[in-house]
Parts: C-alpha cells; sequence; structure tokens
C-alpha cells in the first residue's frame, strides 16, 4: 500500500492526473478477479476435502512411502503430494516435513505447490499473464516434470549415504494412528484428486471443476466421516479445525473455508493496484524497455523475464511482487512475438515462485528457516528442484522448446480482450 502511495505520487508529479491513475490502479486489480473468484472456491473444496477424509488420505498413504533406502526421493514425492492436495507449500513444510531433509522438503512442497491449481501463486501467476488456469498448469508440465526428476535423481544419490541407516519412525506413525483414529481412511478417497486431474486434462474451466470437486467433496463428507449437510457447509465457509491433540496433525488440517483466502486476496489486491499505477504511469515501460534492448531473441527475453523475477524476490522481497511485476513489465514483450502468454506465466512460477524461499530476508525464505530449524544458506544447495527448474526454462528459452506460439485466432482474441481489460 505504501509503494502504490509513493508511485501514485510520482505519477501525478509527471503529469497524470488522479483519475489516470485511479482508473490505471482498478485495471489493474481487475485483472486477478477471475483468480480470486477460483481462490473463494478453492477455499471451499480445501474445508471439504479435509472435512471429507479426502486430504488425509493421501497424506495417510504417502506417509507409508517412506523407506530408509530412498529416504531423500520419498521425503521429496510426499511433500509434492500433500502440497498439491493442500495448494501450500507453507503448510507441507511446517508440518510434514519438520523431520526430514530441508532440501528435499522444499523441492518437493513448491514442485507441488507449483502445480496445485489450489495454490494462490498458480492463480496470481495466469491472471498477471493473461491466461487461464488450467492451461498454466498443464504448460508448466513440460518444464516442472523433467526438473522434478533430474532433482529426484540428484537425491537418490545423495541418499546413497544413507540407504543403511534407520528411521526414527515415531513421529510418522504418530501422525499415522492420529489419522486412522479420527478419519475413515480410504483408498476410494483418492477418486475426487484425480478427477480433478482428470478435469484438468480434458481442459474443463477451473471455476465449474474446482466447484464440482467441492460438491464431490461434501458428498464424500456425508457418506464417508458422516457429516451432516449444515456441517459441511460451516467447514466451507470457516474452514477445517482439528483437535487430535497432536500438534503436527492440527497444524497441517486446521485449514481452509472461504474466508481463509480473504487474506491472500487482499494482498494480491495491493500488489496488483501497485502494478497497475506504474504500468498505468510508463514506469513499468520505462524500466522494461530498458532491459528489452540487450533482450533481442527468445532467449534472452526469457532469461531477462527469469533474472528480473530472482531479482524482485531479493529486492521486494515477496513472491507476489515477483510475479505480479515482472509479468507486467513483460507481458507486452511476449505479445509483441507473438509468444502465447502461458510462456510468460510459466516463468513467472518458474523463478518468481521458485527463488523466493532461496532468499533469506524474502517472507518464504524466513518461513522456511524457522520452520526447518535450517537457515537459508545452509539448504540453498540442496534446494536441487528450486535450483534447477530455471535453468530448465532458460534452456527452453534459447532451445525454443515448447515457447508456443499464438495462432492468428488466438492472436486476434488477445487482442480484443486486453481493449476489453483496457491493457
Amino acid at each position: 500500500i505504501l509503494a502504490t502511495t509513493v508511485a501514485s505520487v510520482v505519477a501525478v508529479y509527471l503529469g497524470y492526473s488522479w483519475k489516470e491513475v485511479q482508473d490505471s490502479l482498478v485495471k489493474g486489480i481487475i485483472l486477478a478477479l477471475q483468480a480470486c473468484l477460483i481462490l473463494m472456491v478453492i477455499g471451499c473444496l480445501i474445508g471439504t476435502w479435509i472435512q471429507s477424509g479426502i486430504v488425509p488420505s493421501m497424506i495417510y498413504y504417502g506417509l507409508k512411502l517412506i523407506s530408509p533406502s530412498i529416504f531423500l526421493v520419498t521425503t521429496c514425492v510426499i511433500c509434492s503430494v500433500v502440497s498439491i492436495s493442500t495448494g501450500s507449500s507453507w503448510s507441507t513444510a511446517g508440518t510434514v516435513g519438520v523431520a526430514l531433509v530441508a532440501g528435499a522438503i522444499i523441492s518437493g512442497a513448491y514442485f507441488g505447490d507449483k502445480m496445485s491449481p489450489l495454490s494462490d501463486t498458480t492463480n496470481l501467476a495466469p491472471a498477471t499473464a493473461g491466461t487461464d488456469l488450467f492451461t498454466h498448469v498443464r504448460h508448466m508440465a513440460y518444464t516442472g516434470v523433467p526438473s522434478l526428476i533430474l532433482a529426484l535423481i540428484l537425491f537418490t544419490i545423495v541418499g546413497f549415504k544413507y540407504g543403511g541407516g534407520t528411521v526414527d519412525a515415531s513421529g510418522v506413525s504418530r501422525m499415522l494412528s492420529t489419522l486412522d483414529s479420527n478419519f475413515t481412511i480410504s483408498p476410494w478417497l483418492l477418486f475426487p484428486p484425480l478427477l480433478v486431474i482428470l478435469m484438468v486434462i480434458l481442459k474443463i474451466p477451473a471455476i465449474p471443476a474446482l466447484l464440482g470437486g467441492t460438491i464431490l467433496g461434501g458428498i464424500v463428507a456425508a457418506i464417508f466421516q458422516g457429516n451432516s449437510l449444515g456441517e459441511i457447509i460451516i467447514v466451507s465457509f470457516n474452514g477445517f479445525e482439528s483437535n487430535t491433540g497432536v500438534a503436527s496433525v492440527d497444524d497441517l488440517l486446521s485449514r481452509g473455508g472461504l474466508l481463509s483466502m480473504m487474506s491472500t486476496i487482499a494482498l494480491i489486491f495491493c500488489a496488483l493496484a501497485f502494478g497497475g499505477v506504474m504500468e498505468g504511469s510508463k514506469m513499468l515501460e520505462t524500466i522494461a524497455s530498458s532491459i528489452l534492448k540487450l533482450a533481442r531473441s527468445v532467449g534472452s527475453l526469457v532469461t531477462a523475464t527469469v533474472v528480473t523475477c530472482i531479482g524482485m524476490n531479493i529486492i521486494a522481497p515477496d513472491q507476489f511482487l515477483s510475479i505480479v511485476i515482472p509479468g507486467r513489465m513483460y507481458r507486452n514483450a511476449f505479445l509483441k512475438q507473438n509468444l502465447h502468454p502461458k510462456n510468460l506465466s510459466r516463468l513467472l512460477e518458474g523463478a518468481g515462485t521458485l527463488s523466493s524461499p532461496l532468499v533469506p530476508w524474502n517472507t518464504c525464505g524466513a518461513f522456511m528457516s524457522s520452520v526447518l530449524g535450517v537457515s537459508a544458506g545452509v539448504y540453498f544447495p540442496f534446494c536441487f528442484f528450486n535450483l534447477i527448474n530455471p535453468l530448465v526454462c532458460i534452456a527452453y528459452g534459447y532451445g525454443n522448446i515448447t515457447m508456443y506460439r499464438m495462432t492468428p485466432e488466438e492472436a486476434e482474441a488477445q487482442a480484443a480482450a486486453d481493449k476489453i481489460d483496457g491493457r
């Protein structure tokens, strides 16, 4: 808010009227309205999926995969599963990950966060770039999956030295028994997440797909957990409150609900208001044009975007601004090269979201250091996925790999949408 205030004062000093500044601010916020609606539905979905036992079942079966011989690999995979099911890298690292290895935890947590349609940043990136949620998620798989595979290979190699050791399974066993005693755990409860994945593949729009998942979660809660309609509605609005008495389980499962998304939506509004004023007053254009003088090819444009996202995490320092500001700066540059907006949204996540926990003074870096008890400087070299993915994105740019161009019809539709939005 303070940054937006300063930018507005500078804009007025440069000769823009307050009405022009205000219109730019509002246009910036309008870009995220669909993403905010999706986040509201996601809040309801998370609440009902925890209440119904869907999320507890995913965690339960994931924890059973732990094996000393492939400890780091299973750590990364489990954190990926938990983060995809909850849409939160923070809650994953703060609960499931506390007793495990920081680099593998963060790699898995951020892969899941990045690929989950339930994540706030995964919704913000396509809204900023000008594409839709599920198109964004599918396009991220081209860089995310190879990066994760490379990370798992490295974790396997590093983990060989621990292959003959043993794992203190007391914490895992306590969590498994707590989940089993408080929820009906069943493989059938894995069906709703698979259905949502199928809807992503079938390109069903995000809001009806996620709303369908929410309704299905409510039905499952009534059938498997015996919840009443009133209880389901209350949880979808206020979120689920876990009272098992086991702190690690209660911290992980006490979340969700429409109201839980309001603080995130407020942050998105503030970030996009700042971006809107910066764009409307041509400040972003001035900064971008200076950088883009060196970015004449697709590869150099991709590199500039990646470096700017990382730089924003260092300077700002918050992952929301590392998505919004570079997204607004380079959007027109991507369109001028006829590159589909999903290319930009993939970079915003691949560099903006993933580099945030690697910066000690960034909000994400500070959080990860505090909950894992390991400084960012120590876990930094072992966050293989977070380090590899931006490099893969740059390599794809120079190699022109999955850098999709818009068809004439898509370019025309994008121009029409931009005209409506006032971009």
